[in-house]
């Protein structure tokens, strides 16, 4: 047992390291190939085919309903296309932002108001609360300058003013 262990440990379940110069070159995985599309017209109509499939489009549409990020639908697609030899890593980041677009303009024709990324909410409403509290600072410093009988001219830059 304590052998199994200590074999764990060291390798964490991660491959040995040049492991995949051991592999049998007669049999590549998918991904050491030639990848099917070159193109990102051709894999990006190959993409949008399969995401309009009726099982395929009914999996997806039902897990932006439940928010999950869009940009996490659209990294297992193209990994999962990469690892059958689809494409190859370049091919697969430039088609990042196509797919995004498809599953958000499939996601409006079916009502649904996506998330894109995780995190979002947290972003947007820091937006909000830190725009308003620099606006109302911003105008209680006014109000602070003209009570005492100061030009807000200070406060206020020659771009506001135009």
């Amino acid at each position: 047992m304590s052998e199994e262990y200590n074999q764990m440990v060291l390798t964490g379940g991660r491959p040995i390291p040049g492991q995949s110069l051991t592999s049998d070159p007669s049999d590549p995985a998918p991904y050491e190939k030639p990848p099917k599309y070159t193109s990102i017209h051709e894999a990006s109509e190959d993409i949008f085919e399969r995401l309009i499939e009726e099982q395929t489009y009914k999996e997806i549409m039902g897990l932006l309903v439940e928010d999950v990020p869009v940009m996490d639908i659209v990294q297992t697609l193209l990994f999962t296309g990469f690892k059958e030899g689809k494409w190859n890593p370049d091919l697969m980041l430039m088609l990042a932002e196509p797919v995004a677009y498809m599953l958000l303009a499939l996601a409006e024709r079916a009502g649904i108001d996506p998330k894109i990324y995780q995190g979002e909410e947290d972003d947007e409403a820091e937006e909000r609360v830190f725009g308003v509290e620099l606006e109302q600072e911003k105008l209680e410093n006014i109000r602070k300058l003209a009570a005492l009988g100061k030009s807000p001219s200070s406060a206020v830059t020659s771009e506001m003013v135009e």
